[in-house]
């Protein structure tokens, strides 16, 4: 029997208010739907109710027209029809959307009746919605879908960069397998190709960036905010901790797991037996293995994750199966997509769509893992009343996805049939978890960095990010001969020129993942129950009320992060014996 007759491919909910129908083709096409909500009369908690699931109908066909548009254009960056399909959405729709969105927040949010509408979800809904209100701003609209405008530019760039080794021409992605090589100097060679191809474009990415700070300094503005950054705090709904929790979380970083990488740093040195540790010199194998394989195809990759999903819990199997039916998931890495890897939510049929770049790495593995999580995210909330109580906020979003990372290594030898493979394979995790944290302090604080400072040259950036940069690796590594690349390595983040300020989520997510780790070490059942449970409330509850039923703790303090690197570590002895 096939999958196609054993998986129930879930259907999309009616669409009693906008017509089965429906389909965009311009801006008028949808705004008689948007009319009607904004004008009619709402003299009930039945009406109220009743508006609420109408506006989140039109919101989730819009949000999932979007997506696709989104998803169709980074899986293909050279097609000028697919750019020109999603560019439409961003200059006709979305400055529509967002005067429409801020008028219908305006209607209800001080309607009496909100009162009567009680159940887990409204609240958070309407906390967002009055923020939202606040820092709306008509003028920022051209501003943002300029800003949109700009921000598609990088992948562009990115997506286009490849390199020549030996005659064939490759993705970046694909050439970095390479570094993995027990081969010094093809090691260096590789390197020294990537970085520098990367550098060919800093001029014009550092440019784009230097536009993009600009814009978003006179939105921040505009909203009444000293700067980007705390406009954007308010953007994202961070009503569980502030910029100073940030800061803190950098200190107790640079405190806590900083030693760690000098540690690691001084035996992969002595390992390799090497006068100076080179950047080509970080991701090989320290007892000059080989690299580990977990799969040769994007196919093999995503059926050997099904069957440690189903090994994990039946249902997370389930859930990768029906992606896999439905062909939502695009994982090879080739010349002209995007880089990187997302899971998209697709909000009307709620079967979101994985993207990524494999090629045949143990990192590949994990993006899948990772993304996986999402996905099972996506598809435990997807039959929650309203559209806004599906979108968590990325502190929530990222703890499924990274805890997934860590909860499926028991099942690893799915990918990984030799024994001392498969303790390489959770070596080489737990100690990336471990570089994981000084590189979110590094990005985050860049960022605050950048946006307190909006007017900074892009030669005072490079010489922040070289101060920052240097605060939170390791004093091993040599860079000598590689300082202009060294002033360069953020410009590969795409955080920065896409989403800005998501990033600390990493880090917030990963100390939650370790804690859902810990509890899944200490029983299996009971932990696993805790992160189900904690996914399936989507955004009905604070992040702290969430990582509460999760029976972990919402905080970032030196003393938690210490105590759960004290964890990792042991783990890590332990799989080193």
């Amino acid at each position: 029997m096939t999958d196609q007759e054993t998986i129930q491919i879930p259907t999309r909910a009616k669409r009693p208010f906008i017509g089965e129908e429906f389909e965009l083709k311009k801006w008028e096409d949808v705004e008689p739907f948007f009319e009607n909500l904004k004008n009619r009369e709402l003299n009930s908690e039945e009406d109220l109710r009743q508006w609420f699931s109408d506006r989140s109908e039109i919101e989730s066909y819009l949000s999932e027209n979007f997506a696709w548009r989104y998803i169709r254009q980074t899986c293909d960056t050279a097609n000028q029809g697919l750019i020109s399909a999603l560019q439409f959405f961003i200059t006709e729709i979305q400055p529509k959307l967002a005067e429409y969105g801020n008028a219908l927040d305006k209607k209800v949010v001080d309607n009496p009746l909100l009162g009567k509408l009680t159940e887990p979800g409204y609240e958070i809904a309407f906390r967002g919605m009055k923020k939202a209100i606040e820092i709306f701003r008509d003028e920022n609209i051209p501003l943002i879908t300029e800003m949109q405008t700009e921000e598609r530019k990088y992948g562009a760039i990115a997506g286009a960069m490849t390199v020549t080794l030996d005659g064939e021409e490759m993705t970046l992605q694909k050439a970095s397998d390479r570094l993995q090589s027990t081969d010094r100097k093809i090691r260096e060679e590789v390197w020294r190709a990537i970085a520098g191809r990367r550098y060919e474009d800093h001029d014009k990415l550092d440019e784009l960036l230097s536009k993009l700070v600009g814009l978003r300094d006179h939105i921040g503005r505009n909203a009444g905010f000293s700067n980007y950054r705390d406009y954007m705090f308010a953007a994202m709904g961070r009503f569980d901790y502030t910029a100073q929790d940030c800061f803190n979380f950098h200190s107790s970083v640079k405190k806590a797991v900083v030693p760690l990488l000098n540690d690691m740093a001084a035996s992969r040195k002595q390992a390799l037996k090497v006068e100076q540790l080179r950047p080509w010199d970080t991701k090989v194998d320290p007892q000059g293995l080989g690299p580990l394989k977990p799969f040769e195809t994007g196919e093999q990759l995503l059926d050997k994750t099904i069957r440690c999903f189903t090994r994990l819990d039946p249902f997370l199997g389930e859930c990768l199966k029906i992606m896999k039916t439905m062909k939502h998931l695009d994982l090879e890495s080739r010349k002209g997509k995007a880089p990187g890897g997302y899971n998209y939510p697709l909000d009307e049929i709620g079967v979101p769509f994985i993207f990524m770049n494999a090629t045949s790495n143990l990192r590949d593995m994990v993006t899948l893992l990772h993304e996986g999580g999402h996905a099972v995210h996506s598809l435990v909330t997807r039959d929650l009343a309203l559209n806004a109580f599906k979108h968590t906020p990325s502190e929530v979003a990222e703890l499924a996805s990274m805890s997934m990372e860590l909860i499926t290594m028991d099942f690893w030898d799915e990918f990984f049939e030799n024994e001392s493979d498969l303790k390489r394979a959770k070596i080489q995790h737990l100690e990336s978890i471990i570089e994981t944290l000084p590189w979110v302090a590094t990005i985050d604080k860049f960022q605050h960095w950048m946006y307190e400072n909006p007017l900074h040259t892009p030669e005072e950036r490079t010489n922040a990010w070289v101060g920052i940069y240097e605060e939170f690796t390791d004093s091993v590594i040599d860079w000598a001969g590689l300082e202009n690349f060294k002033k360069y390595v953020w410009q590969r983040q795409l955080h920065l020129y896409e989403v800005p300020f998501y990033y600390i989520e990493y880090g917030i997510a990963q100390l939650g993942a370790i804690g859902v780790w810990k509890n899944y070490r200490e029983n299996p059942a009971k932990g696993l129950k805790g992160y189900l449970d904690a996914l399936k409330l989507g955004y009905t509850a604070t992040i702290g009320e969430i990582y509460h039923a999760a029976n972990i703790s919402f905080d970032f303090s030196e003393q938690n992060i210490t105590e759960l690197m004290q964890f990792v570590h042991r783990e890590l002895a332990e799989l080193k014996k």
